[in-house]
């Protein structure tokens, strides 16, 4: 569902946003030369590796360059539709 946004830093842009859409890779690296040595399917990372666990996209403010998670600019948005 759409949901409006206010920048929380400068607190004027409610129209202009970059959609950062973050997609991660599960890699293994060579430590000395730090190319990629093994790629791996998420559910094939193995037991020492992590899965992502972050959000899938960030939102950036086209005035002011703030980037956040899309939490934070709906969350802003919200509290000034309560103020007026």
């Amino acid at each position: 569902m759409a949901s409006p946004y206010l920048c929380p830093s400068c607190k004027t842009n409610k129209t202009r946003f970059n959609i950062i859409e973050q997609k991660p890779k599960s890699v293994k690296l060579d430590p000395q030369s730090g190319e990629i040595m093994e790629e791996f399917a998420a559910d094939q990372a193995g037991p020492l590796h992590l899965p992502y666990r972050g959000p899938d996209k960030k939102i950036q403010c086209g005035v002011c360059g703030l980037i956040e998670n899309e939490e934070a600019f709906v969350k802003r948005a919200q509290y000034m539709n309560k103020q007026s």
